[in-house]
C-alpha cells in the first residue's frame, strides 16, 4: 500500500508540479488552502504533509500549529514550501514542529530524497 501524502498550497501549479514528481510512489492529495484542509484531516490520516507557508484564509505557520495541536496529527512529518529563503521563516517552522523546509522552486531530486527521509528517517541510507 503506498503511503499517503497531503499536499496544501494555494497555487494549483504546485500542487500539480507536487503529485507529478510523487505520484508514482505516493498517494497525494492536493488541498488548496489550510482550513479545508483541517477539515480533510478530521477523517484522514496522512503519512505526511507538504504545505506551502503564504496562502490566503490561513498561512502555513497557522496551519502548521492547528496540526500539531491535533491529536492524530501531532507527529505526523511536517515539510514547509516557500519562496521565501530567510532563515528567521525556517527557524520559526522548526519551532512549531516541522521537521524540514524547502524553497521554491524546489529541486525535485531534492523533494524526494526528503521525502523519503521523512517517512522512513531511520531505514533510509543508501549504504551504511
Amino acid at each position: 500500500m503506498k503511503k499517503k501524502i497531503l499536499v496544501v498550497d494555494d497555487e494549483m501549479s504546485i500542487c500539480l508540479l507536487l503529485e507529478n514528481f510523487l505520484s508514482l510512489e505516493y498517494d497525494v492529495i492536493s488541498i488548496n488552502n489550510g482550513q479545508d484542509a483541517l477539515v480533510w484531516l478530521e477523517g484522514n490520516l496522512p503519512d505526511l504533509i507538504i504545505s506551502d507557508i503564504q496562502m490566503s484564509n490561513m498561512d502555513g505557520f497557522e496551519f502548521l500549529t492547528k496540526v500539531r495541536h491535533r491529536g492524530f496529527t501531532k507527529h505526523t512529518p511536517f515539510i514547509m514550501l516557500s519562496a521565501r529563503a530567510e532563515s528567521k521563516e525556517r527557524i520559526k517552522c522548526y519551532q512549531l514542529g516541522a521537521q524540514d523546509y524547502l524553497t521554491k522552486p524546489f529541486n525535485p531530486e531534492e523533494l524526494e530524497e526528503v521525502v523519503k527521509k521523512n517517512l522512513a528517517p531511520i531505514h533510509y541510507a543508501l549504504a551504511w
